[in-house]
């Protein structure tokens, strides 16, 4: 039952803080547990990130696919600064999310102040809700730097 209670408490949070994705991915794990369907909430948990993922990353290749981007749009990329500060950043995220998805794996219950974290960036700071790979990630940095200065 406490389980129902944090996810409607998700849900009624997603919605003050204007965050589709909690509210709906919160409603869909209600509507699991209450038609018992537990069962496949381990498939659910085990995969819905790589799902999650791939349609991501079908939505940022986009773009290519609908032809947005040309090959010129890809070269400039590598001789521009403002490319080469992109393929750095994208790197960077990339690997950020990585070390996310570690500290998640070790510590599964920093998801609780990684949500509300972005439910509060998402109602005072104006925020956009990425997911909690890149929540986690820095999360992982800010450990790390704390680690180094608190050790």
């Amino acid at each position: 039952m406490n389980g129902n209670l944090l996810l409607l408490a998700l849900i009624v949070i997603g919605m003050a803080g204007r965050s589709n994705i909690i509210t709906t991915a919160a409603c869909i794990l209600l509507v699991v547990k209450l038609v018992h369907l537990e069962r496949y909430l381990p498939t659910i948990e085990r995969r819905g990130l790589e799902l999650g993922l791939l349609f991501l990353t079908m939505g940022v290749l986009v773009p290519f696919a609908s032809e947005r981007i040309s090959l010129k749009d890809v070269t400039a990329v590598f001789t521009s600064w403002p490319g080469i500060i992109a393929l750095v950043g994208g790197a960077a995220a990339t690997w950020m999310n990585g070390k996310g998805l570690e500290l998640l794996k070790f510590d599964p219950q920093l998801i609780v102040g990684l949500v509300i974290g972005s439910i509060m960036g998402i109602i005072f700071l104006r925020g956009v809700p990425v997911g909690p790979l890149m929540a986690a990630g820095i999360t992982a940095f800010l450990l790390k730097v704390g680690q180094l200065f608190f050790k």
